[in-house]
């Protein structure tokens, strides 16, 4: 199995790959300030010049096994990881940008990150507490958790709109998923989509104009790898969605934050069969 590193050029329609990988390889993240890509493959996580794309590995101290869900705080200082080393579940910690040991910010396991607030001081993570996975927020800092959404059978991918009024995420009801939106003190929530897809993984474009996600076809249950998928791409008010690019993928393809920070372009995985 080959895994492809892709920029998809959201004015052209036209995908390019920046490098394969004989591995497997996860989850591209941009980093603000447009230079690079962090990506992870085999509990670890590399940086990815875009001038010279090669994997350089970043120091992750004790944390050996790393799943997916890692990305940068807007600032570009700092990474967030998640990983299971220490605690035997998901537990969620940052670290400086160039790598040094994890400080856990989470106590309560499983914790899978998947946003961080424009002002750099909140977490929002997806999380098991006995009734099934939620989303829930958490400073930076650590401290008490706070759950922001109730009432589903499932939550996942929860990315925060530029401007931080908003949290997107996927959840499942009855065995349907769509993309919701809900307010970070866990008012106001907004059903955004209503398709025959199974939909994951919503990242708000920094320019606050679109909102990408991950469209399995129907009847896929979880987000497994291996499928055939598509990147689709709606405004960020609700409305009609568009296919951007269909591939072979699935569970690493986009599970974190992956947008240019001019919001031209987005960084995805595909996978060859």
């Amino acid at each position: 199995m080959k895994s492809n590193l892709m920029i998809h050029d959201v004015a052209t329609g036209t995908d390019k790959l920046l490098l394969s990988f004989d591995d497997h390889m996860e989850a591209p993240n941009w980093s603000p300030d447009g230079t690079g890509l962090v990506i992870n493959g085999g509990g670890k996580l590399f940086n990815v010049p875009l001038d010279t794309p090669k994997l350089y590995a970043i120091d992750t101290g004790f944390a050996k096994k790393l799943n997916n869900d890692h990305g940068i705080s807007p600032d570009g200082t700092r990474l967030v990881i998640s990983d299971e080393t220490e605690a035997g579940e998901s537990a969620i910690y940052t670290l400086p940008i160039g790598g040094s040991t994890p400080r856990r910010v989470t106590e309560k396991t499983p914790s899978y990150w998947h946003g961080w607030s424009p002002d750099g001081q909140t977490l929002a993570y997806t999380a098991n507490r006995g009734e099934g996975f939620e989303i829930f927020t958490i400073s930076v800092d650590g401290g008490q958790e706070a759950q922001v959404t109730h009432g589903f059978d499932h939550c996942d991918g929860p990315d925060y709109t530029t401007d931080g009024t908003w949290i997107w995420f996927n959840g499942e009801i009855s065995g349907d998923v769509q993309l919701w939106r809900i307010r970070p003190n866990g008012t106001d929530l907004q059903q955004m989509t209503d398709e025959n897809s199974v939909n994951w993984f919503p990242h708000p474009s920094p320019d606050g104009r679109h909102v990408l996600y991950l469209a399995y076809p129907a009847g896929t249950e979880g987000h497994p790898f291996g499928k055939d998928v598509e990147l689709r791409l709606m405004p960020s008010e609700g409305g009609e969605s568009r296919s951007l690019t269909a591939l072979y993928g699935g569970q690493g393809t986009i599970n974190v934050p992956c947008w240019s920070p001019d919001s031209t372009c987005f960084a995805y995985m595909s996978y060859d069969r």
